[in-house]
């Protein structure tokens, strides 16, 4: 089988909260012990559920967002993501029609599904209904044409006879129902402000939760139905994505630097990581080693000094709120940061790490890198932003367009520097962030792969600083 013919399915719901994360990574554990190479996706620009789905099939867990990506993006990264594999299984975001606010089917599950040819398997809430649930299926399944409703798994259900009454109503819907899953609470995920607890603050617990939610899905859904499904799907005429080839363009188009280091010039680029830091792209460290870059994780909470050598750093997201005494408590850490940075090398710094470089979290000293205070709030700030790099620096060039998302119940005072690092230019008009020396800091979380010379030039960077200090 070709590569663009990965069997496949779309994990899809009506709406949040029916219950895809739980039937996704499910369906990914309960596969991948059946001894299937699973390759997990997740529409949308979500980093915790797929921490999950990592750790349901061995597999780093990866984003499919047509916003922050764009559509001709999604079938090469899925390509790329699902190399090797037997079966791919993408997690839907919201409802099924859901996508970026204000621009149609932008970055929905039904558009990455119509991208990756995909059939769509609809999770449905069944607690509260019966015959209804066939009139709702029949009506997410005629919408729109062009996707393929293949399969209903029903979830959250009664009783045996609340099954039977809900598989009667479907019987002539003309979807057919490929499991069901009883009302469970034992294999339930922890929530909190911004979503489910990531995997790194809870693996035991977590690793216990896969397992239930694998043992579920195998008892209540048709497995062998589902991987017919998945088999039955075109293939996709795409190329791979490949980090390198995208930055040669990058650099062949003027808009990046930083491939072709050499081999003895490899920069050290230390990528922050650990409970604190959980968010982060798969592609970003991809597109750092192809650009030359030696990528080595660390753990502001556990390591006290970055990785001998460290040449350049890049700090995500994550929830550095829940470990601010813990992270303040790591003097020795923060005043490296804070050396590092000091000394021109290029430090990319998103949301929490924004935070991270601030002078203080909650009242807890941080790195004292940015003249600001950060604090919790209860105000959720979230939502698709469109941005312009006002000045050079050492991520992006003067004029740069990148397409972000913020996420965040967090303010920082003031909320950009002098140098902003970004002018928001939609939804809203503002500047945002710091540029400081070798300083990038933002709360805006940007896919790489959408703009690789950011990737290249960052590494760039941290060969030039490092040539300064000799």
């Amino acid at each position: 089988m070709s590569g663009g013919a990965i069997p496949r399915l779309m994990i899809a719901a009506p709406s949040s909260g029916a219950g895809k994360t739980t039937v996704a990574t499910g369906l990914m554990a309960a596969f991948a012990e059946a001894g299937l190479v699973v390759s997990p996706h997740k529409v949308g620009p979500d980093y915790i559920d797929p921490g999950y789905h990592s750790l349901a099939t061995g597999r780093p867990g990866r984003n499919l967002d047509a916003y922050l990506c764009g559509p001709d993006r999604i079938a090469p990264l899925f390509l790329h993501g699902a190399a090797g594999a037997d079966l791919a299984l993408v997690e839907g975001v919201m409802g099924l029609f859901d996508g970026a606010s204000g621009k149609g089917e932008l970055s929905s599950t039904a558009q990455v599904a119509k991208l990756l040819r995909a059939p769509v398997v609809l999770v449905v809430d069944a607690s509260s209904q019966s015959r209804s649930v066939a009139a709702l299926v029949h009506g997410f399944a005629s919408w729109d044409p062009e996707v393929r409703l293949a399969g209903v798994i029903l979830n959250k259900v009664g009783s045996d006879r609340h099954e039977e009454l809900l598989r009667e109503a479907m019987d002539s819907s003309g979807v057919p129902v490929l499991g069901a899953l009883h009302r469970d609470g034992r294999a339930g995920t922890p929530s909190r402000h911004l979503g489910l607890v990531p995997v790194a603050e809870r693996r035991a617990d977590a690793v216990e939760s896969v397992g239930e939610l694998a043992a579920r899905v195998r008892a209540g859904c048709d497995l062998e139905a589902l991987l017919a499904l998945a088999r039955t799907v075109p293939e996709l005429p795409d190329a791979p994505w490949d980090p390198a080839a995208e930055l040669a363009s990058a650099a062949g188009a003027g808009i990046g630097t930083g491939t072709g280091v050499s081999a003895p010039e490899r920069p050290l680029i230390a990528v922050a990581g650990g409970a604190a830091f959980t968010f982060s792209y798969a592609e970003h460290a991809e597109l750092l080693a192809a650009a030359g870059a030696e990528v080595v994780p660390f753990d502001p909470l556990r390591d006290e000094q970055l990785p001998p050598g460290t040449q350049g750093l890049v700090i995500g997201g994550g929830f550095p709120e829940m470990y601010a005494p813990d992270l303040s408590a790591n003097a020795p850490l923060r005043a490296a940061v804070a050396t590092l940075a000091a000394s021109g090398a290029p430090v990319s710094a998103e949301c929490a790490g924004l935070l991270y470089l601030s002078r203080s979290l909650d009242g807890k000293p941080m790195c004292g890198v940015l003249p600001a205070e950060s604090r919790m709030t209860e105000r959720l700030t979230l939502g698709y932003r469109e941005a312009v790099a006002l000045r050079d620096n050492a991520l992006a060039a003067a004029g740069t367009r990148v397409r972000g998302h913020e996420f965040h119940r967090t303010v920082l005072e003031p909320g950009a520097g002098a140098d902003p690092a970004w002018g928001l230019t939609h939804p809203e008009r503002r500047v945002e962030g710091f540029v400081s020396g070798g300083v990038h800091a933002s709360y805006l979380h940007v896919h790489w792969a959408a703009e690789p010379s950011l990737a290249g030039r960052l590494v760039a960077s941290a060969a030039a600083a490092r040539g300064a200090a000799r």
